[in-house]
């Protein structure tokens, strides 16, 4: 597959995810390529705590603070959060549920979700207005590469309103297939 070259009605070459740049203050994870596109990773182990947030034809609104409410929840139930901890967005039209990765967990502790299974991971560019279209091409390429459809599509978006166009929307795309 060859390269996209993006280049500003100005002139200068946009970046494209292999040469990634964003703002001094922006702190937003970057994901090694080969540690994340095309991979298949086992979820047995991995937990998360869950919320929902309010969407507007699919725009997700409170983002920001269900991502705050999460992180004090995980304090109070002593669990840790990662560095650069997946933070992952589910489809719905009205509402949406998003899942955020802690460590420290144990089976049955309350208000956890351990999806085990499997997860199905690319890193692509999904610029404003394209997020419909690379989700579909996920589901039809997974779906092609495990012959069955995925029990779920996960969004993270890894870029801020600061470094999105600079970084080209990167964003991972998961496809969850449970046991």
């Amino acid at each position: 597959m060859t390269e996209r070259r993006r280049v500003r009605v100005d002139g200068k070459r946009q970046p494209t995810l292999a040469e990634p740049s964003a703002p001094a203050d922006c702190s937003c994870p970057r994901l090694a390529r080969d540690d994340w596109h095309d991979v298949e990773s086992d979820w047995s182990d991995i937990a998360f705590l869950r919320t929902s947030v309010n969407a507007l034809l699919g725009v997700p609104v409170g983002y920001v603070g269900a991502k705050t409410n999460l992180e004090a929840k995980a304090r109070k139930l002593e669990l840790s959060v990662p560095d650069d901890a997946m933070l992952l967005l589910g489809a719905g039209r009205f509402r949406r549920p998003l899942l955020l990765e802690v460590d420290g967990a144990t089976p049955g502790m309350r208000g956890l979700f351990f999806p085990g299974g499997v997860a199905y991971t690319r890193l692509v560019e999904a610029p404003w207005g394209q997020m419909q279209k690379v989700v579909d091409e996920m589901r039809d390429r997974s779906t092609q590469k495990y012959g069955r459809a995925p029990a779920d599509i996960w969004v993270w978006y890894l870029t801020c309103r600061l470094c999105s166009q600079e970084r080209n929307f990167e964003t991972l795309l998961i496809a969850h297939y449970k046991e």
